[in-house]
C-alpha cells in the first residue's frame, strides 16, 4: 500500500496541528492531569489514522479487458437504471452509479482503454451524493472515452456535501488505459457510469466495489 499524493499537504497540516495541539495541553493546560492527555493523545491518533487512510492506494491486481466496463471507484452501487443522459449522447442509456463514504478508497480509475473524446468541469452546489439531482446541480466532471470500435463511455465525477475538492488528471484527446488514475475526490462522494442500452450489466444495487478490479458491466 501506498498514499496518494492528493493527500500530502492535508496529512501533513492535520500532523502539525495535532502536535500542536497535544504539546499545548502537555505543557500549558493539563500538565497536571495526564488522564486528560492520554485521552487527548490517543483521539489525536485515531482522527490522524482516519485522514491517513483516506488517501489510501492499496496493491492490486487490477482487471483488463477490452470487452469489460470496470468499476471507476471504490464504493456501493446505489443507482443501476435506464435514463436520459443530456449533456453529451442526448439519448437514453444505462446509467451506475457508485457511493464512495469517507472509509473507501478515492481515487478515480478510468473504466476502459480510449481516448478522451469530451471533458467538461462544471462548479456547482454541494447536495448529498445520493440526491437525485447531484449528478446535474453539484460540482462536477463529465468525461467520455471512446473505446477503439467506437463505442463511448461516459463518467461523472460528483462532489458531495463532505467532498469539497474534485481533481482530475485528464484531458481531451489524450489517450488512456484501463485502470490508469482518472482522478481523485476528497472526503466522501459519488461516481456515475453512462453505458450503451445493451451494455450487460454485472453488478446490482447494494454490491460494493473495488476500483480498477470489480467488472461493472459487459459491452456488445
Amino acid at each position: 500500500m501506498r498514499l496518494h499524493r492528493e493527500g500530502n499537504t492535508i496529512m501533513l497540516t492535520t500532523g502539525l496541528v495535532l502536535l500542536a495541539l497535544n504539546l499545548l495541553a502537555y505543557y500549558y493546560l493539563f500538565s497536571d492531569n495526564p488522564t486528560t492527555i492520554a485521552l487527548l493523545l490517543a483521539a489525536s491518533s485515531v482522527l490522524f489514522v482516519l485522514v491517513v487512510q483516506f488517501f489510501r492506494i492499496p496493491n492490486r491486481l487490477l482487471t483488463v479487458s477490452e470487452k469489460q466496463v470496470i468499476a471507476p471507484a471504490d464504493g456501493t452501487i446505489v443507482v443501476i437504471e435506464e435514463t436520459e443522459e443530456s449533456e453529451y449522447f442526448k439519448d437514453r442509456r444505462r446509467q451506475i452509479s457508485i457511493f464512495m463514504s469517507p472509509l473507501n478508497v478515492h481515487v478515480n480509475r478510468n473504466p476502459v482503454t480510449g481516448i478522451i473524446r469530451y471533458f467538461r468541469y462544471y462548479p456547482g452546489k454541494y447536495l448529498v451524493a445520493w440526491h437525485p439531482k447531484s449528478s446535474t446541480e453539484n460540482e462536477r466532471t463529465t468525461v467520455v472515452i471512446q473505446l477503439t470500435n467506437g463505442v463511448e463511455v461516459l463518467l461523472r465525477q460528483i462532489a458531495g456535501a463532505v467532498a469539497r475538492r474534485i481533481v482530475w488528471y485528464v484531458k481531451e484527446g489524450q489517450p488512456v488505459e484501463q485502470g490508469s488514475e482518472l482522478g481523485f475526490i476528497k472526503f466522501g462522494s459519488r461516481v456515475d457510469v453512462f453505458l450503451p442500452l445493451d451494455a450487460e450489466i454485472k453488478v446490482k444495487i447494494g454490491d460494493r466495489t473495488k476500483g480498477g478490479v470489480t467488472v461493472l458491466a459487459e459491452l456488445a
